[in-house]
């Protein structure tokens, strides 16, 4: 194996985006946010949220810098932004905003905040980014891109199999998933905020 693919970076990758990515803790999130679907609906956004996220992963893994050179985008605007948006979301979570079903609603939430920024957030574009930059060899690109592939197939079995937990708890217990997923996307957001805005002032020219 060690011929073909690099374990050395395989592991530092894939334990950098399951601590980032976190699909434990996306589990009550994704709950909340399908409350109200069908199955088939839920299902269906399961694999878009994960094919949202590798598509948007895999873009700025390869063309990251360009992307965010071209635009004038700072990392630290990235997730300022990206903070901004999941704490609108929190918002609608806590309180209740965010239950009313639509086929519409089905779509946008798979993408967004499912896809990005929950599931590609800034965190896990820089750590990409990085892993690109830093890989030298063939086998450490097979590596990371593997790694980048096993994290989202994990990601979407996490959201798959997570479903059931629907059939338990019934519609009391999404709505305390949901209110507790509120205050812990509103903690995520401001994180990244702060994270954002001590990344300008660090940034800024002396």
């Amino acid at each position: 194996m060690n011929d073909a693919i690099d374990g050395k970076v395989f592991g530092s990758l894939f334990v950098t985006l399951f601590v980032i990515m976190d699909p434990p803790g996306i589990m009550p999130i994704f709950l909340a946010l399908t409350s109200g679907r069908t199955h088939k609906a839920q299902r269906r956004m399961a694999w878009q949220a994960t094919a949202v996220a590798l598509g948007v992963i895999t873009c700025f893994g390869l063309f990251g810098h360009q992307i965010l050179d071209y635009l004038h985008v700072s990392i630290p605007a990235l997730q300022v932004s990206g903070g901004v948006l999941l704490l609108l979301i929190a918002l609608d979570l806590l309180t209740g905003r965010i239950e009313e079903p639509t086929q519409t609603k089905d779509v946008n939430v798979a993408l967004v905040p499912l896809g990005t920024p929950l599931l590609a957030g800034p965190g896990a574009i820089v750590a990409v980014i990085l892993a690109v930059q830093q890989a030298r060899t063939g086998t450490q690109h097979l590596a990371l891109w593997s790694a980048i592939v096993v994290m989202h197939v994990l990601l979407w079995l996490t959201m798959r199999f997570s479903l059931s937990i629907i059939r338990v708890i019934k519609d009391g217990g999404v709505v305390l998933i949901t209110r507790l997923s509120g205050l812990l996307l509103s903690a995520i957001a401001a994180q990244l905020v702060a994270n954002g805005v001590f990344g300008f002032i660090e940034g800024r020219p002396k």
